[in-house]
């Protein structure tokens, strides 16, 4: 168990697209649910992920991780690397055992996704491989599979991290809260302040769902319907999470198209993989984001007709 005082390591949080500099990473390191980049990523694996690998060298301790990738064959000799599918493990989390973390050894940096599967993932390898609470691993398989309901700490930390998506220090927040046996209630005053910002960020979500065109799909597309929505300029900040899944109340597929970035969803459990329908390396089946120059490409790989195709135009 970790008491309040203990040392964390240094703490690095990344996303496929965006890793820190290997040089600036201090002693051994472990990299925990990042993805190998994919095209999508603008670059993909052999300008982003592999000039990472070769800068940290000898000192990679250990990457988890459970995202699909066409690559992940290349590694499979190296021990370094526990790798899996979104499949195989709906979340990082469960992926993280004593065992695993013993062999690692003693490290001295975490990267990792600075969600929350990530940062739980992170919290657990601090805490030697055990849960920073009861239930945590079901509750990062159900926030990120968005499959079942996560428990009511799970619920309290994935709105404050959906309402600060990109601020790190709630990120360290949470991985003090986590790796905490009596955290400082100071601390979760902070997340449940921001969590509140939720509130506003679902009305403006639903205000924008309510734009969503529902198209049916022919019986060869993967799907039998996809909602489509493009977000307008100027539109106030929303959850995106959110307005994918009010997408996917809709129909089948929801498509969101927002400034100069397609994404497409679909259920967990759908069978859908977009990663094979656009020809992409890696990332989730059911989730991507793409550059707008492949909306093309997607509307023929979802079969879209032709006479609804203009929809989805500027």
């Amino acid at each position: 168990m970790v008491s309040p005082a203990v040392s964390l390591p240094h703490l690095a949080f990344a996303t496929p697209r965006k890793l820190p500099k290997a040089s600036e990473l201090p002693g051994r390191v472990v990299v925990l649910d990042i993805a190998f980049a994919s095209e999508a990523s603008g670059g993909g694996f052999a300008k982003i992920t592999k000039p990472f690998i070769d800068g940290v060298g000898d000192r990679l301790a250990r990457w988890v991780d459970h995202h699909d990738h066409r690559l992940h064959g290349t590694f499979a000799e190296d021990r370094r690397f526990v790798l899996a599918t979104k499949k195989q493990h709906g979340a990082c989390p469960e992926m993280i055992t004593p065992e695993l973390v013993a062999a690692t050894g003693a490290i001295d940096t975490i990267v990792c996704h600075g969600d929350f599967d990530g940062l739980v993932s992170a919290a657990k390898w601090i805490r030697g491989g055990h849960e920073p609470y009861p239930g945590a691993d079901d509750d990062a398989r159900a926030i990120d599979t968005r499959i079942g309901k996560p428990g009511p700490k799970g619920l309290r930390l994935d709105r404050a991290l959906r309402a600060r998506s990109r601020d790190a220090s709630i990120f360290g927040l949470i991985i003090r809260v986590l790796t905490s046996d009596s955290p400082d209630p100071a601390l979760w005053a902070i997340l449940d302040e921001a969590a509140r910002e939720m509130e506003a960020l679902e009305a403006a979500t639903d205000r924008l769902a309510a734009g969503y065109t529902r198209i049916s799909l022919p019986s060869a597309s993967v799907a039998r319907s996809i909602a489509f929505l493009r977000v307008p300029t100027g539109a106030p900040r929303y959850d995106k999470t959110g307005l994918l899944l009010a997408g996917q109340d809709r129909a089948a597929i929801a498509a969101v198209i927002d400034k100069d970035t397609l994404t497409l969803a679909a259920p967990f459990d759908s069978g859908i993989d977009f990663l094979e329908l656009l020809g992409l390396s890696g990332g989730m089946p059911t989730v991507v984001s793409v550059p707008i120059a492949r909306l093309d490409d997607a509307l023929r790989a979802l079969r879209v007709p032709h006479d609804e195709r203009y929809r989805f135009e500027a």
